[in-house]
């Protein structure tokens, strides 16, 4: 993910970041968020996630970030097919009232409609998986105390430079009070029977 926030198309005008912090400026909810889609202000195109009332453009996805989401498809794949989980990739996810990012990877709660009626709430969020390349600042210093704050049990940050998997539990008070970094042999999501991630096939010698 960039930090690159996006400007809202009919406000152009760019006001200085030593400014920003005391100026009133419009913080959007997630229902005027897609009401700017409704409007066509904003499209499936744009590869844009709303965190906290803002808008922030998102990177595009190179072939490293794109294969470790692959690798960890493959892993969920036998709770897929026993209808145990439903697995969204690069979709939305709903922290009401203020934010809609798109995490690499959401393990969901089983539910029959797929979500099609609504995007997933916190209480259906069994695990959240970022994958970083260039932006892992980003997603250790603003989504994932975001998703403390609305109390999704799990977060795994996969840290492509470092070539680590981070992972974040026990949210409390806006902070995970368990955090672990893993470069070597394997691990296993706390709500997840039966998935084993081995290190060693999330980064293959290169």
């Amino acid at each position: 993910m960039s930090v690159v926030e996006a400007v809202h198309p009919v406000a152009q005008t760019q006001v200085p970041p030593q400014i920003k912090a005391g100026y009133p400026h419009h913080r959007w909810t997630v229902a005027e968020y897609h009401k700017m889609g409704e409007m066509e202000l904003l499209s499936e195109a744009d590869r844009v996630e709303l965190i906290e009332g803002e808008i922030f453009e998102m990177a595009p996805i190179g072939s490293p970030h794109g294969g470790e989401v692959n690798y960890f498809v493959r892993c969920f794949s036998a709770l897929i097919a026993q209808d145990k989980i439903v697995l969204a990739v690069q979709n939305p996810v709903t922290l009401p009232d203020d934010s809609e990012p798109q995490p690499d990877i959401a393990v969901l709660r089983w539910r029959d409609d797929f979500y099609r009626k609504s995007h997933p709430l916190p209480e259906d969020i069994l695990l959240i998986i970022e994958v970083a390349d260039t932006t892992a600042h980003y997603d250790r210093d603003v989504k994932i105390p975001l998703y403390a704050r609305h109390h999704i049990p799990e977060v795994w940050l996969v840290d492509l430079q470092q070539r680590r998997l981070e992972s974040y539990r026990q949210p409390e008070q806006g902070e995970y009070h368990q955090v672990n970094f893993f470069s070597k042999g394997s691990v296993s999501p706390e709500r997840l029977a039966g998935i084993t991630i081995r290190l060693a096939e999330l980064f293959p010698e290169q």
